[in-house]
């Protein structure tokens, strides 16, 4: 009788069978079955379990120990800093910079920690020409080239370093098993060993992943539910801005965001996030809100352009917003505002591509189509800030108090938001003009006023 088994596993979901199928009956997804071979294990082994379940009361509580990442805005999004013993998963698009960002982040550590780089995907010559791009500096920062698994936890356990860092994942292979590199079971398998290794050793843990052409982190779900917090790292090939984004965070809170600029000698933190997408014009069609990106206000730009249009259906088109939230705002402001826009094209971009979805930006879409519409510039120096009903009616904002301050601070001089508690509004009297409105219609009047 065979020692070995056989399963066919989905590269694309995770998803094992006991025979082959060209197509994986889980995600729909054809030739992406690769069969593994795995040893036989017959025995029982018993653990020996001298842990009982204890009340919450009895139960110690201790303040979470950080050190920084060298950048403010690297640690915000991590929720105040790393925290030793826990696992982050890094994960972007090919030449986003993820190499850059943790080998910058890695100099400025070794500063007051012992760091470990491990690179799978290059060489240390290829490191050393970036690292003399990147100008930095460092005093206990180790490089170790190596792909195998167990060379890698036998140099992480002599190290022993603080900060470990892990480029990447997908290239790390586990010699005991026969399938490739990059495959489910390895993925699976080396963050496991990797994750267990930075638990018991008390050592913080980076590990750079790879992303599919959707944009979703590559291998098994398991390892996004396996590791602490996780990153992604986005931006396009036109703008020099890079967006760090928590999806999870076991420490912090999630959806915060940290924004760099990629330059020659390396990404530099933006201070000032709302000057990269509001140029505080006052034309028609350009209105400002602000958002809420995790616990972070940012105001943001919406433009619109309305104009007549040559097809027998409307065209429709949104860069940084949902375009069934721009349908919903057409059919409210039809409704309620009695302007007629189905014999209009509408398109709507925000300042620098940056993606809301925070619904607190509707009132700002609205007053925008209609500022296009009407060709007349809203009020000046204004922000508006409210969720749309689809009765009309303007609905409270979460975070409303950070919103208003970060208007205050940016000099902006109106705010229009939904009816406010009275406290509220006596804090800010003397610092900005606030005008509380209930409706779309109100804000209408009030804003596009001739």
């Amino acid at each position: 009788m065979s020692s070995k088994l056989s399963t066919f596993i989905c590269q694309n979901c995770g998803t094992k069978t006991s025979q082959y199928f060209g197509k994986c009956l889980n995600c729909n997804s054809w030739n992406s079955i690769i069969e593994e071979i795995k040893s036989k294990r017959s025995k029982y082994q018993e653990i020996a379990n001298n842990k009982k379940s204890i009340p919450f009361n009895e139960i110690s509580s201790k303040k979470i120990s950080r050190f920084t990442s060298g950048f403010r805005e690297f640690d915000r999004v991590l929720g105040g800093g790393i925290v030793p013993g826990s696992v982050v998963l890094l994960g972007g698009e090919p030449g986003i910079g993820k190499s850059t960002i943790v080998l910058q982040s890695a100099g400025k550590i070794s500063l007051n920690e012992k760091v470990l780089y491990i690179t799978a995907e290059e060489s240390l010559e290829q490191v050393k020409i970036r690292w003399e791009r990147l100008n930095q500096n460092s005093i206990d920062l180790k490089i170790f080239a190596e792909t195998n698994l167990s060379l890698i936890i036998e140099e992480i356990k002599q190290v022993n370093p603080s900060f470990a860092i892990i480029d990447s994942i997908q290239a790390i292979h586990n010699h005991e098993m026969e399938s490739s590199p990059g495959s489910v079971s390895q993925v699976r398998a080396c963050s496991s060993e990797l994750q267990n290794l930075a638990k018991d050793k008390n050592i913080a843990l980076l590990i750079i992943g790879h992303v599919t052409k959707d944009g979703v982190l590559a291998g098994p779900k398991t390892l996004e539910h396996l590791v602490d917090t996780v990153i992604n790292f986005e931006g396009d090939n036109i703008s020099s801005h890079r967006l760090l984004r928590s999806i999870k965070n076991r420490f912090g809170s999630t959806f915060e965001i940290g924004i760099f600029e990629m330059r020659e000698e390396g990404l530099r933190e933006i201070k000032n996030p709302s000057s990269i997408f509001t140029n505080k014009e006052n034309i028609a069609g350009v209105t400002t809100t602000i958002t809420n990106e995790g616990t972070r206000p940012l105001a943001v730009d919406i433009q619109a352009l309305v104009n007549k249009t040559f097809y027998s259906n409307p065209r429709r088109t949104t860069t940084g917003i949902n375009i069934n939230r721009l349908h919903q705002i057409l059919a409210v402001i039809e409704k309620h505002v009695g302007i007629k826009l189905s014999e209009f094209d509408c398109y709507i971009a925000t300042g620098g591509g940056f993606e809301i979805n925070d619904p607190s930006s509707d009132l700002g879409v609205a007053i925008s189509i209609l500022s296009s519409l009407k060709n007349i510039p809203p009020l000046a120096s204004s922000s508006f800030i409210g969720e749309l009903g689809l009765s009309g009616q303007v609905r409270k904002s979460n975070n409303l108090r950070a919103k208003i301050e970060e208007a205050v601070r940016l000099g902006i001089k109106n705010i229009v938001v939904p009816k406010l508690e009275e406290d509220l509004n006596n804090n800010f009297q003397n610092l900005i003009n606030i005008k509380e409105i209930s409706n779309i219609k109100e804000a209408v009047d009030y804003s596009l006023s001739d």
